[in-house]
């Protein structure tokens, strides 16, 4: 079963910038929409932005403006640009399918991105 990868983490002070890697293989990785989620201790997963198959994009206000999805349909992967980070961003990272996709892959290991205020 097709398991995303997700790379790129890491500590980073307030207002710095990473960027988030997602590795999703399957044949049918072009037509679905992806998306990026987080999870931050003591709280619900969330969708933080996503991109469907067109290139529509589609951000949480919480980030609108600071984070940038992109994916690359020929390498199957997905990214998310983050700037101005704010310690509040501070969470395990995701990626999966998005709305309008109905079904979810299954949930890769994340990965844990901290910024220290």
């Amino acid at each position: 079963q097709v398991q995303p990868v997700e790379s790129g983490g890491g500590l980073v002070q307030a207002g710095g910038s990473l960027r988030l890697s997602c590795a999703a293989s399957g044949s049918i990785f072009s037509i679905n929409a992806m998306g990026w989620y987080r999870q931050a201790p003591g709280k619900q997963r969330e969708l933080v932005a996503s991109i469907t198959s067109g290139g529509t994009t589609n951000y949480a206000d919480s980030v609108k403006g600071r984070f940038t999805i992109s994916r690359d349909n020929a390498k199957k992967m997905v990214s998310l640009q983050m700037n101005s980070l704010k310690p509040e961003d501070t969470a395990v990272y995701y990626c999966n399918t998005a709305s309008p996709t109905r079904y979810r892959l299954t949930w890769g290991q994340g990965t844990q991105v901290t910024v220290s205020s």
